[in-house]
């Protein structure tokens, strides 16, 4: 990663945020907005393919079969969470569907964007192994894995287990710190986020106007 070009699909800075499950990548993204910055949502962008009549359905639907349909036509999120996470061929054949319709429409959203640089929020972008080279610098929002676990347990009511197990299919917290550029350290207050963020962002801007 570089501060260089991004990718050949935008000549304009971007960041990649990333993150585990848990370490805040909503709080700290709408904190990016608050100061200006144009953010693409590819959970977002997942989520409006999957509602009722959303354009992966059909072909999620003739790969699993109908019976991955709630009764609104929208994806069973359980029912195909729990297929992924005890079969890793089976998500492997739901990313082939997903991932580029979402790349597609991540584009689509930055060439509008009206920001003086794109963040692109990407839970997965080290485990892709293709955004980290699309975009100009990676961001990594860090906490403790016990802070993880016990955020996500408020916030979503799963068990330990489950936490952990979802934690297991990303990649380290030692890999991820590994892979990125910049840092966030989330294991406090938003006190303690803002100046981080204000540090970066004035960072990002100079990036941004190297390249405009």
């Amino acid at each position: 990663m570089t501060t260089g070009a991004a990718s050949d699909k935008t000549s304009r800075f971007s960041v990649g945020l990333t993150g585990g499950i848990g370490c805040g990548k909503t709080t700290v993204s709408d904190m990016f907005a608050a100061l200006g910055a144009s953010i693409v949502d590819t959970d977002q962008i997942a989520h409006s393919m999957t509602v009722p009549h959303g354009p992966a359905m059909p072909a999620i639907l003739a790969e699993f079969g109908a019976g991955f349909a709630a009764p609104d036509g929208s994806l069973d999120r359980a029912k195909m969470r729990a297929l992924v996470f005890a079969d890793s061929t089976a998500r492997h054949r739901l990313e082939a569907i997903l991932h580029p319709m979402i790349r597609d429409a991540a584009y689509a959203a930055a060439a509008i964007a009206t920001g003086p640089y794109v963040m692109f929020v990407v839970p997965l972008l080290i485990e892709s192994g293709s955004w980290a080279d699309r975009v100009s610098r990676v961001l990594a929002v860090d906490c403790p894995e016990e802070l993880q676990v016990a955020r996500v347990v408020a916030r979503n009511g799963l068990a330990e287990e489950q936490v952990r197990a979802i934690m297991a299919t990303q990649v380290t917290r030692q890999a991820r710190l590994a892979a990125a550029d910049d840092v966030v350290v989330n294991d406090a207050g938003l006190e303690e986020l803002r100046p981080q963020i204000a540090r970066l962002h004035a960072n990002y801007m100079e990036f941004s106007e190297r390249m405009a």
